[in-house]
């Protein structure tokens, strides 16, 4: 009986002593980071897991982030803003034109031809948020990153070159902007997020699509299709992001973790962003030369039969933020001189 205490007794010394240890190396606050691609892609393995791995080191261990990949946690992409809003995930990274209407000023950034460098269209984006989004549009969410891609371009099924070559052919569109241009460039528009791509491509529900060339690998477009359209000059078109977190996970943190998650949000981490990932381009195209596939580089000249046809969205988005009460011009200029002003001083 001595003995069986005996044993007993170190058993439970083990597992206080186990309980202990634990609870030494646990995390104090612990996040979901939520997102819809593949864990290899550019953004999350260069982007979003760069940033959380800077978070869990500046915090000395009290901040985990576990990191959920294409969709893992549920839901589909254009859920991911409402996940964060809801509690479901921590902190989201989405594309803000999966849903469409419901953040209108984000959209300057979406306009044809209007950006030329996505770091410089990300300064000028947080820059606009923290002055006309933060406390209206996302005020429901805490938002600690706002970014552009790099160029967007054509990936198609057949060559195109000018507009007449989109004629009749069913071309992907990441958000309701893009669909809008397709249909001017005489495509028909099918929205899709972007993961589904490729099975949209090898099952022929497209014959191409939108997107930069950083996300060409993960999705492997370039065994899909071979041909590929880019643009000199200012981007036919770019889309817009958020990493958003819930505010109520935010706010229930010591305040000396809140100045980690602060002191790695907001511009410096935008620009960050937008940077890496129209960084990733170029590796990206250089698979597709691999492979043999033909590439059309529209230049500034010929890119302006293009503009023509695209130019009036302009007039109708201006109408449309004016309606809303927004002043559209206005944010269009302060846009353009925001970009400048980041491109004079850096």
């Amino acid at each position: 009986m001595t003995n069986r205490r005996t044993l007993l007794g170190l058993a439970a010394g083990v597992a206080i002593s186990a309980l202990t240890a634990g609870s030494a190396f646990a995390a104090d606050v612990t996040l979901k980071l939520h997102q819809f691609l593949p864990a290899q892609g550019n953004v999350p393995k260069h982007i979003l897991e760069v940033w959380a791995d800077q978070v869990e080191e500046a915090s000395g261990g009290r901040i985990e982030i576990e990191r959920y990949h294409g969709m893992a946690l549920g839901g589909t992409p254009p859920e991911l803003l409402d996940q964060a809003i809801d509690g479901i995930a921590d902190i989201v990274w989405t594309v803000i034109g999966y849903t469409p209407g419901r953040f209108p000023t984000t959209e300057v950034f979406e306009l044809p031809f209007m950006v030329a460098d996505a770091r410089a269209a990300s300064y000028a984006y947080w820059k606009m948020f923290e002055e006309h989004m933060k406390d209206g549009e996302f005020a429901d969410v805490h938002i600690l990153a706002t970014h552009v891609h790099g160029p967007g371009m054509f990936h198609t099924s057949e060559p195109v070159a000018t507009p007449a070559d989109l004629e009749g052919m069913k071309i992907r569109g990441g958000s309701r902007m893009v669909n809008d241009l397709l249909e001017r460039v005489g495509a028909t528009p099918v929205g899709m997020p972007v993961t589904g791509i490729p099975e949209g491509l090898s099952k022929g529900v497209i014959d191409g699509t939108t997107i930069p060339w950083e996300v060409t690998g993960s999705l492997k477009v370039p065994e899909l299709v071979t041909n590929h359209t880019e643009f000199d000059g200012p981007a036919l078109y770019t889309l817009t992001f958020v990493v958003a977190m819930n505010k109520d996970a935010y706010d229930a943190m010591p305040e000396d973790l809140r100045a980690i998650i602060d002191e790695h949000s907001g511009l410096e981490f935008s620009v960050f962003a937008g940077g890496t990932q129209q960084d990733y381009d170029a590796p990206a195209r250089a698979t597709a030369v691999e492979l043999g596939n033909n590439i059309i580089t529209v230049s500034e000249e010929d890119a302006a039969e293009w503009n023509e046809l695209v130019s009036p969205i302009y007039d109708t988005w201006v109408a449309e933020m004016n309606e809303k009460g927004i002043d559209g011009q206005a944010l269009i200029d302060q846009a353009r001189a925001l970009m400048a002003e980041y491109d004079a001083n850096n």
